[in-house]
């Protein structure tokens, strides 16, 4: 079962993507990754946040970034965004996804920061799964 649902707003965004799969394979956690857009395809992401068994979801996505509060409007599960530098060095990116509304909470990584994202995924886990919270010992 994948711990973490990584979601993608188009394939333009897979670099980032690299970013934090790269840091959940060090880790040996699994997650599952898709590409979908909130804009473009709603129903397709209501459809994987509804049939994941993930625990935490990861929305990569520039530009207006609905993505992430999409997911987070589907879901009680942590949903953590990441800002892509697509158009104005992602500074549009990152208000959309920081400046979710009352009710619909999102935690915002810094821009292109897929790799923090994953860390930050691992950290929520580690609250209840002492063997991540073992390989995110500082100095350890």
């Amino acid at each position: 079962m994948a711990r973490i649902c990584i979601l993608i707003g188009s394939k333009s965004d897979e670099k980032v993507a690299e970013g934090a799969t790269k840091v959940l394979d060090e880790m040996g956690l699994d997650y599952e990754i898709h590409v979908a857009s909130a804009h473009r395809e709603p129903e397709k992401v209501a459809r994987i946040v509804a049939s994941t068994d993930a625990d935490v979801f990861i929305g990569i996505a520039g530009l207006a970034a609905h993505l992430p509060g999409f997911v987070a409007s589907r879901t009680t599960k942590p949903v953590i965004g990441v800002p892509v530098s697509a158009k104005l060095g992602g500074i549009d990116a990152l208000l959309s996804i920081a400046q979710m509304p009352k009710g619909v909470p999102v935690a915002t990584v810094g821009i292109d920061r897929g790799d923090n994202a994953a860390l930050l995924a691992a950290r929520i886990l580690s609250v209840a799964d002492r063997r991540i919270a073992e390989k995110l010992r500082v100095g350890g």
